[in-house]
């Protein structure tokens, strides 16, 4: 087994399907509403930073990192294949996340999370992550954890 996580576009077969699983998955969970989904070209902005994990090249994970213009950036489209589950690619995808956190000088990492995935919010708590009110563009939503992590620059 070999994992390698490397910036990556988006617009590519196999990540369109894991986003589209992920879309899935959201979707079955909360309603639109509560959905904060971004798409393949919002993804390919400037200020997107989108990782792909591979497993002996196939694609079985992916995260973006939107830098905020504040010094922040957020965690969007986090999602692990559901046939990768267990290869603790949730921890090594927010670790090149934080990577790159660093590399731009951020102060802080930021993201929203739904309340009905413990997973996701027990990676997040481990990796440090801290329970904050909602931040722009967010309004408050009983769906919806806000958290956020100081990036430690050495």
């Amino acid at each position: 087994m070999t994992i390698i996580i490397t910036r990556e576009s988006p617009r590519q077969p196999d990540v369109i399907r894991l986003l589209t699983l992920s879309d899935a998955y959201m979707a079955s969970l909360y309603p639109a509403e509560s959905n904060h989904l971004l798409d393949v070209s919002a993804l390919e902005k400037d200020a997107v930073h989108f990782f792909v994990a591979r497993n002996e090249g196939r694609v079985v994970g992916c995260a973006a990192l939107v830098e905020a213009g504040d010094g922040t950036a957020e965690i969007k489209r986090m999602f692990v294949d559901p046939e990768a589950r267990g290869l603790s690619l949730g921890k090594k995808l927010m670790a090149a996340l934080e990577e790159q956190a660093q590399s731009l000088a951020l102060r802080a990492i930021r993201l929203e999370t739904g309340i009905s995935q413990p997973e996701a919010i027990g990676l997040y708590r481990k990796a440090g992550f801290i329970e904050i009110e909602p931040f722009e563009p967010y309004k408050p939503d009983p769906l919806s954890m806000f958290m956020e992590k100081t990036v430690s620059h050495q």
